[in-house]
Order: C-alpha cells, then sequence, then structure tokens
C-alpha cells in the first residue's frame, strides 16, 4: 500500500508481484526488486515504515568484529543478516531481508536479544566480508577432502624419487641403448593404441544418433509447467583482469530468459584486481546479479573462487560461466526442466562451447573445429560407453547437494572441472551432455595458446596421479570399465603429447636411415605400422568432418586435414606442463580474453543452426 500511495509500482505491477511472491514464498519486495520495479533504496523507506525499524548504514559505522561470532555465521549467510552493534543488553543486526529476522533470532536462542536494522545487500555484503571473508578464504582452499586433493603434491619429494629412477634408466639407455628404444617405441604404440581406440569407440558411438538430432539444438524450453516453484539457480563467473569483457559480460548474463526472482548471479573479482572492479562499477546490472570479492589467499586460482562463493550462493542449482562466455538465453530454463526430469544420481549436466571468432584466423578455425570434435563426438562418445565425463570449465550446472557432499572444488588443481567430474563419478554420481551451446572466445595465438593447454595437461597430469596414489580405492570406486578408461582419458592422452616425436620419427622408416625399428620389422610390418599411422589420421580428419555438421561450423570442414598438425603444439605444451610440475604445480596461466576478435565478432548472432 505504501508503494502505490508513493507512486513508486502500479496496483497491478504490485498484484502480479504478489501472486508470484506467494507461489514462490519469497517477500514481496524481493520479487519487485528482482523485475527492477522499484529500486532498493526505495523498498528499505518502505520496510522501515511497515516494521518500525531503523536504516543501518553500514558503511559510515562497520560492524563491531567483537560480534562475529555472535550468529552463526552460515545462518547469517543465508539470511543476508551480520551483526552489527552492541546496544546495551541487545545486539542490533543489520540485514537486507527483514522477513528472514524470526530464523535469526531462533538461531541465538531466548535468553538473548537482537534488535533488527535494515541495510542494503551490497552493504551487507561488504559487512560479512569484512567479518568472515579471511575465514572463509581459508576454507575455500581446504574444501576438497585432503586424499582426493592435490594440495598435498610436492614437487621436492616428486624430484628426489624420481631422481634415482631417471637416473637407472639413463644407466640402462647407456649400457642397452637398442633395448631401451624398443622399450620406448614399445610404450608410444601401447599408448596410441589406447588413444586411437577410445577416440574410434566415440565416434562409432556417435555414428548411431540421428542426424537430426546431431545437427540441430533442441527447441528454446520453456520452465515445465508443473514445476510450480522453479528452483533457484545461482550463477558463477570467476573474473581476473577482465576490465575489457566485463560490462558485456553483464549484457549477456542480462538476457537469460529465467523468473529474476529465481536467479542468482555471482560475478566473483580478486581483491587486488581493481581495474575488473572499476568496470563492473560501470556496468549497470539487475538486483538479481551481484559482484563478490574474494580475498587474498593462495593458491589463485578459479576453483578457489568458486569455493569461496559458494558459501554465499542461494541456489539449488550451481552454474559456471567464464568471463567471454555468450551463452543460449534460454540455457537455464533448458537445465532446470533436464534435472527435473532426470533421477537424483545425476548431479551434472554439461553444455557445449562454441567459437565467435572462429574466421579471426587459421588458429582460431582449428581451435573451434578441435572443440566441435570434442563436444559433439567425443564427449558424448564418452559419456554413451559409460565411462567418467571429464567436465569442461564452463556451461556446467551441478545440483548443490552433490557438490558440496564432494567437497567443492579442489582449489589448487588447475584443471578443476575435470577433476570435479572424476570425484562425482567416484561418489555414484553420473554427468550428462546437454544440447544447449555457449559461444566464447577461440584462443587464437600459438603461444597463449601453449600457455593454456599446458596448464590443461598439467591439471590432467596431476589429478590422475593425486586419484592414483590408492590406486585399489580408486579401482573399488570406479569399477573396472571406468579404471581403465581413466587410464586411456587422462594418462594415455598426456603421454600421446609426450611421446609423439617419437611416432613422428616413423617417417625414417621407408628411408632405411638408422631407425631402431628397422632390426625388429620386416619391410611387410614397416607397411603395415605405416598404414596405422595413416588410419589415425583419416580417423581425425572424419572426426572433425562429423562434428562439424552443423550448418555455422561447415565452412570449417577443408581445416580438418590440418588438425593432426595443429596438434603438434600440444606437444610443447606437455613438456611445459611437466617443468611446471616439478616447479610450479598450482600456478594459474592467465588465458586473456578479448584480444583475438571476440569483442567485435561477438556482436554477430552466430547460433548452432548457423
Amino acid at each position: 500500500t505504501l508503494l502505490v500511495d508513493r507512486g513508486l509500482a502500479a496496483a497491478a505491477e504490485i498484484a502480479a508481484a504478489r501472486m508470484t511472491a506467494k507461489d514462490l514464498d519469497l517477500p514481496l519486495g524481493r520479487v519487485l526488486l528482482a523485475r527492477g520495479a522499484i529500486g532498493e533504496g526505495e523498498l528499505l523507506a518502505a520496510l522501515s515504515e511497515v516494521h518500525g525499524t531503523d536504516i543501518a548504514r553500514l558503511t559510515a559505522r562497520p560492524p563491531d568484529r567483537r560480534l562475529a561470532t555472535f550468529l552463526p555465521r552460515d545462518v547469517a549467510l543465508a539470511a543476508e543478516a551480520v551483526p552489527w552493534r552492541d546496544a546495551g543488553g541487545a545486539v542490533i543486526v543489520a540485514t537486507a531481508r527483514p522477513d528472514l529476522f524470526a530464523v535469526l533470532a531462533e538461531t541465538v536462542g531466548p535468553d538473548i536479544r537482537i534488535v533488527p536494522a535494515l541495510a542494503t545487500r551490497d552493504e551487507v555484503l561488504a559487512a560479512q566480508t569484512a567479518l568472515w571473508g579471511d575465514d572463509l578464504a581459508r576454507e575455500a582452499e581446504t574444501r576438497a577432502p585432503e586424499h582426493l586433493s592435490c594440495r598435498t603434491w610436492q614437487p621436492r619429494r616428486v624430484l628426489l624419487r624420481g631422481l634415482p629412477i631417471a637416473a637407472a634408466l639413463t644407466l640402462f639407455g647407456v649400457a642397452f641403448p637398442m633395448q631401451a628404444a624398443l622399450s620406448i617405441f614399445a610404450i608410444t604404440l601401447l599408448v596410441f593404441v589406447a588413444n586411437v581406440t577410445l577416440k574410434t569407440a566415440a565416434f562409432v558411438t556417435m555414428l548411431g544418433e540421428p542426424s537430426r538430432k546431431r545437427l540441430a539444438q533442441a527447441p528454446p524450453p520453456d520452465i515445465a509447467p508443473h514445476l510450480l516453484r522453479p528452483p533457484v539457480v545461482s550463477i558463477l563467473v570467476p573474473l581476473f583482469r577482465e576490465a575489457e569483457i566485463a560490462g558485456r559480460l553483464v549484457g549477456h548474463l542480462n538476457r537469460m530468459r529465467y523468473p529474476p526472482e529465481r536467479l542468482d548471479v555471482i560475478l566473483l573479482g580478486e581483491e587486488d584486481d581493481t581495474t575488473t572492479a572499476a568496470a563492473l562499477r560501470d556496468a549497470p546490472m539487475p538486483h538479481w546479479m551481484r559482484v563478490i570479492t574474494v580475498p587474498r589467499g593462495h593458491p589463485r586460482t578459479k576453483p578457489r573462487a568458486l569455493n569461496y562463493a559458494l558459501s554465499f550462493a542461494r541456489g539449488e542449482i550451481i552454474g559456471i560461466y567464464d568471463a567471454e562466455d555468450r551463452p543460449d538465453p534460454n540455457q537455464i530454463a533448458h537445465v532446470v526442466r533436464r534435472f527435473d526430469e532426470l533421477t537424483p544420481e545425476v548431479a551434472c549436466l554439461q553444455g557445449r562451447l562454441d567459437y565467435y571468432n572462429a574466421d579471426h584466423n587459421l588458429m582460431a578455425g582449428l581451435f573451434t573445429a578441435e572443440y566441435a570434435s570434442w563436444f559433439r563426438v567425443v564427449l558424448p562418445g564418452v559419456q554413451r560407453m559409460g565411462l567418467f565425463v571429464p567436465l569442461g570449465g564452463t556451461t556446467l550446472f551441478l545440483r548443490r547437494d552433490p557438490l558440496e557432499k564432494v567437497g567443492g572444488w579442489d582449489a589448487h588443481n588447475v584443471t578443476e572441472d575435470a577433476e570435479l567430474g572424476l570425484r562425482l563419478a567416484r561418489a555414484g554420481y553420473r554427468t550428462e551432455l546437454i544440447d544447449t551451446t555457449t559461444f566464447e572466445e577461440a584462443n587464437a595465438a600459438v603461444l597463449p595458446w601453449v600457455r593454456q593447454r599446458s596448464r590443461w595437461l598439467k591439471g590432467y597430469l596431476i589429478t590422475w596421479a593425486t586419484a592414483m596414489r590408492q590406486p585399489v580405492e580408486l579401482w573399488r570406486d570406479l569399477g573396472t570399465w571406468r579404471f581403465f578408461g581413466l587410464q586411456a582419458q587422462m594418462l594415455a592422452a598426456v603421454l600421446g603429447f609426450f611421446l609423439a616425436p617419437v611416432l613422428w620419427s616413423l617417417v625414417l622408416l621407408p628411408f632405411d636411415i638408422g631407425h631402431p625399428l628397422n632390426t625388429i620389422l620386416s619391410p611387410a610390418q614397416g607397411a603395415l605400422l605405416g598404414l596405422a599411422m595413416m588410419g589415425s589420421f583419416v580417423l581425425s580428419v572424419a572426426v572433425s568432418v562429423h562434428a562439424c555438421a552443423p550448418p555455422h561450423l561447415r565452412r570449417l570442414r577443408k581445416l580438418a586435414p590440418m588438425v593432426e598438425f595443429y596438434y603438434t603444439f600440444g606437444t610443447f605444451a606437455a613438456w611445459l606442463g611437466a617443468m611446471e610440475l616439478l616447479s610450479k604445480p598450482f600456478f594459474w596461466a592467465k588465458t586473456r580474453h578479448g584480444i583475438y576478435g571476440g569483442l567485435a565478432e561477438a556482436e554477430t548472432e552466430a547460433t548452432p543452426d548457423g
């Protein structure tokens, strides 16, 4: 009534919001704020009059740190409240949610009197960060179970254990050079067979998919009609040195077609990243979008920021986007509908990635073709074969309960997505690929590509090594099929890049110029090995051509024969990753965005159907 009398909202607008508030069990003011019907200052003034409470100015007078333990921290975070001042026999609690004040009163017991005061959400958030931010940051660093985390990885210990083995292998190579060379080739061929077998199986599995489904994205979904209370979805977007694209990101997220009162978008900035913070301050954003600053700490990684944000997130479903993403506006509704159709054992839905700057240069085109193969052939094939699905770092959506049960993200793992996929699989959960696409900016320069890929391969190595510290337990958790699948998916995948030069040397076989295999292979056997190498090349081309079947990717089919040559850069990345594994295992090589034509080319509304 106050809002209508003051001319702040129309009666019809209020009536519609009241119906939604009743259906979703939300206060009227939250619905109006989420819909942009009123401003927060106007709402607080009306609530102050309704509840007979004061409005606290937390920026002018910060909360008393001595009161940090007065309220249970997690309850206060959920209720958007913070203990503010000691009023002599009572404690004034500032809150942005007066409707939840009764919950706070119950947590402190009948012997303690608390008095409510109103404050803006951002002021409460800043006060919560001041009181509990450091503790939350430390917890974020160790959230994953220690025996499943790579934080106990010690390069010095690995070197001390590895040096004697390396010395013994070197002596063996000096004493028996031919046997050593043949052993290397045998290992290389075993890795080659593992990689080709996995890719072939995934490809054959996907060939059975109907072409119509393969080429077209699902029609734009609405939320399932029977979901009278659609779940709150929290979207976490880590940002670091993204000032150039921060404003564009806000615009893309603002186009999401999902009830705004059930959206909770959290933009995560690092404490010392002042340029991105300034860009976000200049970007107008709706009330369902907020900025949270992650306190300084070690390691400074994306998974640490995600763990920190999880304490503030309100959603039953947690989604992850990257700063340069442009997701399908219907994506969240699609995810909610699909989760509703699935059993609880499906803990994660992974969307596809595509690239809006594929025409920037040759590298961008090859990068796009590679990802088409990964998200349209390999990953779906792996899922159908019942192997564990290594997650991508974006466009993934998780049920909150399983995520918290497995311990969130491993803050020290630089390939946190694939590692989380493995831990979910070990806990008995499944991941499903979902028919929705997010567009990103392709990495379009060789050196940045190598640095980015070295981080991924380093993460694969440390994930595999951490899991294999207790191989029997891993085998028991995954089962035989997925256990051996893991060896191909992670170990063989990385070793394939390491050992690629050994395969390259096979081009010398026909010329009889001293190749070690000439001593044991007959000409017919050498020819058979050559045919196997050619078959691998044909397989890669076929996978790329098949993956680039959608209309907006068909122009990239002409690049398919070059994909194998593009992969040669992976060898340099693998060796760089191995060196970092022994020197700076938790170092996060930052990939810059907005520099490969993405800012301009993102304006073109490319769609998965062309």
